[in-house]
């Protein structure tokens, strides 16, 4: 490329124009210490002009203003360093004037007699050069934030929170005329901020004046610039906002925001079914976990489940000696090794087709591959179809966990982590009742056996296959209405990452036979999750009808039951409590209908068969508990 075509290109993009810019503020400084050695002057005579030695001024002015020139290049002020009216620029300005003030002070005190000039000129002098520096820099800065803002019809944003996040969001759109959005009001709940103004944008108001500061700023948009926003508190934004035009954003947190390479985005986006339930950082101890994971031979049962397969993934990372997927949906399989490795080819040992509910094959399995840590996550959840098919849940969820517990104890696992739900405490569902005996088989087993046996209890998790989420999108796109069965129902949410790191977590911490309680935060009213996802969709057409609930659902759920009492034990987000104790060589169908108010039927029950290797070595070591107050030897 020639010079001169080098040259037009510059010029056409405006390349020049700083080096002009910096010309213009050294032009600018030399005039202000000109006026300001005159101005002092005039005051030094008390305005007698008469009196004002022309040849000194000259002399004096000619100094102060190479004295500026020579100081500020070395502070690189006329350098580009410094974005202008900055702090920086401030700091390095008052440095150099009161550099350049000395020097001017130090030759009128040897020639200030000889010049007719008064000695004290440049003390008079640097206050108003000063100011009159600054106020130029000052001037410009607004000027070039004025060419950069956004259009006054870009539409208007109220911004919710007013503190560094907001700081810096704001002043990242309010310099950007590429912004989508204009700034024009505040909205946070701490009194001491009522009077702030970040860039102009004043607070108006707390989270109870939201609705009429949306109407008088005429804005459609409202942005959360908070860290880690409550749940508690998306619900009342949006209670606040019902009825309302309006779309909700949120700002990227810091690390992102600084992250953001490009430069040329601010990066905001819709809310999230996450952001409503209230997300949670979770804190695990990677050591503690590494300690029974790594170079383990880990089994999880229901590999292809939501919860089972992430729990695959985020094994994986620990690096297991050999990781077993087992489940009985072989295309469920495929999905979560191809998750995994990208192939899914099914020809190797990392995946086992076979149903928990075939002792003989689980046996097999295990005495094979003989598996050092085990998660059980197979099991049915479907509230309603357990409630029409109690067998199903009694084949699956009671006799398939004890099939996978005996099978555990057979050959010695280390570490037994049983996955449960928050239906367990206090049951009043075929679910509840069936997951409730999973636990209390697994508490026995923890206090029968040599490993740590625990279960962990925790509520619905977003996305999980079956769950609310898709059901209501499915809703969404068949054009409803959206089933919900009370509107004052909640209940308790958690993403599926979450779940699983906690559910990894309580593996290193859990005791023999305990039961450990995921925080879940707040409980989320259901119908808020289905107005937020209408709302999402963009359509408003949609309807909520309300189908009552169902036998034995509860309006609240709970995640401790009656007669238990969590305890933390060093984890923030996980609690402890005790299991009553089952003896899975007890089990007792009847007794467990009766319990759970189950039609009853003249089958006979079924009654498991121990294992001998477990069974024995408990006999033998003078273990063996008699049956507690769920396990009955026989019924009718």
């Amino acid at each position: 490329m020639s010079g001169s075509a080098l040259s037009g290109e510059r010029s056409s993009t405006g390349y020049e124009r700083p080096r002009l810019w910096l010309w213009t503020q050294v032009f600018l400084d030399s005039v202000a210490w000109v006026v300001a050695v005159l101005l002092s002057l005039f005051l030094r005579y008390e305005m007698d002009y008469k009196l004002v030695h022309t040849p000194g001024l000259v002399l004096v002015c000619v100094l102060a203003v190479a004295a500026q020139l020579v100081v500020g290049s070395v502070f690189a002020l006329y350098r580009g360093r410094y974005s202008f009216g900055s702090f920086d620029e401030a700091k390095a300005l008052m440095l150099v004037t009161v550099i350049v003030t000395a020097l001017v002070q130090i030759v009128l005190l040897f020639f200030g007699v000889s010049l007719h000039m008064p000695r004290s000129i440049p003390l008079i002098a640097f206050p108003f050069a000063l100011l009159f520096m600054a106020a130029v820099r000052y001037l410009k800065r607004m000027y070039v934030e004025s060419k950069s803002k956004p259009s006054a019809h870009a539409p208007h944003a109220v911004v919710y929170g007013a503190g560094f996040l907001a700081n810096t969001l704001i002043t990242q759109m309010v310099q950007d005329k590429d912004s989508p959005y204009l700034p024009v009001a505040l909205i946070d709940d701490d009194p001491a901020k009522k009077h702030l103004r970040i860039n102009s944008v004043p607070v108006s108001g707390n989270i109870t004046h939201l609705r009429q500061v949306m109407r008088r700023a005429n804005a459609r948009v409202l942005i959360i610039a908070m860290a880690n926003v409550k749940s508690s508190l998306m619900t009342q934004i949006n209670e606040e906002l019902e009825g309302m035009d309006v779309r909700i954003l949120t700002a990227p947190p810091l690390r992102d925001m600084f992250g953001n390479t490009a430069g040329n985005t601010l990066d905001l986006r819709d809310i999230r079914l996450e952001d409503i339930v209230g997300q949670r950082a979770v804190d695990i101890n990677v050591e503690g976990i590494a300690k029974y994971l790594t170079g383990k031979r880990v089994l999880v049962t229901g590999a292809g489940g939501s919860i089972g397969s992430e729990l695959c993934r985020q094994i994986g990372h620990f690096s297991p000696s050999e990781l077993i997927m087992l489940d009985r949906d072989e295309s469920a399989l495929q999905a979560t090794q191809i998750s995994m490795t990208g192939r899914g080819l099914l020809d190797g040992q990392d995946t086992v087709l076979a149903d928990i509910r075939d002792q003989e094959a689980l046996n097999s399995i295990f005495a094979t591959r003989r598996p050092q840590v085990v998660f059980h996550a197979a099991a049915l959840k479907h509230v309603s179809l357990l409630e029409q098919y109690p067998n199903e849940a009694w084949q699956t969820n009671v006799e398939g966990s004890r099939n996978v517990l005996q099978a555990a104890a057979s050959v010695d696992v280390e570490v037994f982590v049983n996955v449960s739900t928050d239906k367990a405490a206090d049951p009043t569902t075929v679910l509840g009742h069936s997951k409730r005996m999973a636990e209390k088989m697994t508490a026995w087993m923890g206090h029968h056996t040599d490993g740590r046996y625990a279960s962990v209890r925790f509520g619905n998790v977003f996305g999980s296959r079956g769950s609310m989420l898709p059901l209501f999108t499915e809703q969404i796109r068949r054009g409803g209405p959206i089933t919900v069965t009370d509107k004052e129902a909640t209940r308790y949410f958690m993403t599926i990452p979450e779940a699983c790191q906690l559910v990894i977590q309580a593996g290193a911490i859990g005791a023999p036979g305990e039961v450990l309680i995921l925080d879940m935060g707040q409980p989320v009213r259901i119908y808020d999750v289905a107005r937020h996802l209408i709302q999402m969709s963009g359509r408003n057409d949609i309807e909520i009808v309300f189908t009552g609930l169902r036998q034995g659902e509860k309006l609240h759920e709970d995640l401790v039951g009656s007669g238990e009492l969590g305890t933390h034990r060093g984890h923030p987000q996980i609690s402890h409590t005790q299991s009553t104790q089952l003896d899975p060589a007890r089990l007792d169908r009847h007794e467990w209908k009766v319990r759970g108010n189950i039609p009853t039927t003249q089958e006979m029950p079924v009654i498991g068969q121990a294992s001998p290797t477990w069974a024995e070595r408990a006999s033998n070591d003078g273990t063996a508990s008699s049956p507690d107050d769920d396990g009955r030897e026989e019924s009718a």
